[in-house]
């Protein structure tokens, strides 16, 4: 299986790195907006580079990941569409809602798949949670309370381009929210605050959010967020139903020091530093996952539809912090544009726990 990666920055490369492990995968070529950078890269790696991306296609490709910059992601997946070519896309799928239903229409018909890359759905943790709540071990869900913390700043020159903390970090968890519960936000009150670099505030941005979401069974959820984590790189979900609890991300290297004086356990290893670390094995299993998507033995397990539907869960956040009231979601889809929603995240599966 040949595989195109069209951008060769950080996570392009780390991307590169876990393609060259996925079962199939035997051809390797990375294309970038600047050329050097991605002949650095396949020089690295052993692979070969593209001076182009209508070089990188006119090779003949069996699939594409894409892992540009944000506001180019939607013109490459129309680009790839063009090409019949099944796309891997890093979320977001666009820098707003239009852009994102640009997308979801234009890949509706299905016949080449886009998978988004949620990652998060792949996690070992996660994917427990999800099973305990749905086979009833946990009974009825009453609240969910879900963190992301990044231990220290992206650059300043990110922030005028990411779309904010809660599109470009909380998505991540409104996304698993809808997955793990197969239930819809229907109404969302958030607030922001910037204690850190002036750069946030600068960028009409935020550096620690926080949102309180009610589902459509009266589930409550809570998803905070900040740019400044000291103590280490934190992601984890607490599932709290009427017969029991699971905790995502409660493992030796969560970054939680106690200041209880007595303690049953210790943590032995280093916390975690970024991203990549915490969910390294989640993106090696969702790329192989996208290999077999391309070869047409798996089906899409995140479409564009539900990239939307996150969205639509942060654009409300987003109107709500500017605002200091709550907002609907049936406001923000009824201002969005013309796109049937996409039902809920794996509808066929889920059900009502109480």
């Amino acid at each position: 299986m040949k595989i195109g990666l069209i951008g060769t920055g950080r996570i392009g490369a780390f991307h590169a790195q876990t393609l060259q492990q996925v079962p199939g995968v035997t051809d390797l070529v990375v294309a970038d907006a600047d050329p050097a950078r991605a002949a650095s890269l396949a020089k690295t790696l052993g692979v070969r580079a593209a001076a182009d991306i209508p070089e990188l296609y006119a090779g003949g490709l069996d699939g594409v990941v894409i892992t540009a910059a944000t506001s180019a992601h939607a013109a490459l997946i129309h680009q790839a569409l063009d090409a019949g070519v099944p796309v891997f896309c890093e979320k977001p799928v666009a820098l707003d809602v239009a852009g994102t239903i640009g997308v979801v229409e234009r890949a509706r018909p299905g016949s080449v798949p886009v998978q988004i890359g949620f990652q998060r759905r792949f996690d070992a943790g996660y994917r427990a949670a999800r099973e305990a709540l749905r086979s009833g071990e946990l009974g009825w869900l009453h609240t969910l309370r879900a963190c992301t913390s990044d231990q220290s700043p992206p650059p300043a020159g990110y922030i005028p381009t990411s779309g904010g903390l809660f599109r470009d970090c909380s998505i991540h968890d409104f996304d698993v929210l809808r997955w793990l519960t197969g239930r819809e936000v229907v109404s969302v009150y958030a607030q922001g605050a910037n204690r850190g670099a002036s750069f946030f505030a600068d960028g009409d941005d935020v550096d620690t959010c926080a949102a309180l979401l009610r589902f459509d069974d009266d589930t409550l959820a809570t998803v905070t967020a900040t740019r400044y984590n000291g103590a280490g790189h934190d992601v984890r979900l607490e599932v709290c139903g009427s017969r029991g609890t699971r905790i995502v991300g409660l493992d030796d290297r969560a970054p939680l020091p106690s200041a209880e004086p007595r303690l049953s356990w210790r943590r032995a290893a280093a916390p975690y530093a970024t991203f990549m670390e915490r969910f390294h094995e989640a993106y090696v299993t969702e790329l192989g996952v996208f290999a077999e998507v391309a070869a047409g033995r798996a089906a899409n397990p995140c479409p564009p539809g539900d990239a939307l539907e996150a969205l639509y869960v942060a654009e409300a956040c987003e109107r709500s912090r500017r605002s200091g009231a709550p907002v609907a979601l049936a406001d923000v889809r009824a201002t969005a544009g013309p796109a049937a929603p996409s039902g809920r995240a794996d509808a066929g599966t889920a059900g009502r726990e109480r």
